[in-house]
């Protein structure tokens, strides 16, 4: 497996987004995450976007983080906030999720910023499972979804 950084709206990262909305759009009966975002948040040292490539250089696993700070939305200064960590269906249960999460809290730390934040849905519990299982606590809710019920909300110090 061969993780690189890409940008946002590199080709491989806009396809893996469809997919991931479209997987969202299912599980809620809705658009998917309409959460606001642009390349510029997840370039460094304000983010990093990832994306997994299998040895046939598919590309397979996506994730990213961008800089959060205080602001209405519920964050609190030094935030990350982990977005768009999604794995193609067939190359689910390797691991994949993990490693890019992993490199995320490491790059994010390395930025500087003190916690990872993340917001996911009761739709999703193999993700939830991710996260519990990597050390995340449930939090207060923020973000964009912070009013919907169905929103979760976890925090890790870095």
């Amino acid at each position: 497996m061969n993780i690189r950084p890409v940008a946002f709206d590199h080709f491989d990262a806009v396809k893996l987004n469809d997919q991931v909305q479209a997987e969202y759009a299912v599980r809620y009966g809705d658009e998917g995450d309409v959460t606001p975002l642009a390349p510029a948040m997840f370039e460094p040292p304000l983010g990093l976007y990832l994306i997994a490539y299998d040895a046939e250089g598919r590309p397979v696993a996506t994730g990213g983080w961008r800089t959060q700070d205080e602001n209405d939305e519920g964050y609190s200064d030094g935030d990350a906030e982990l977005k768009r960590m999604y794995v193609v269906e067939e190359a689910r249960g390797n691991g994949l999720a993990r490693r890019i999460l992993g490199a995320l809290e490491n790059d994010a730390r390395k930025a500087g910023r003190t916690r990872m934040v993340l917001e996911t849905g009761d739709k999703q519990p193999e993700a939830i499972a991710l996260y519990t299982s990597s050390g995340y606590e449930p939090c207060v809710k923020f973000g964009h979804y912070r009013f919907h019920k169905d929103s979760r909300c976890f925090a890790k110090l870095l």
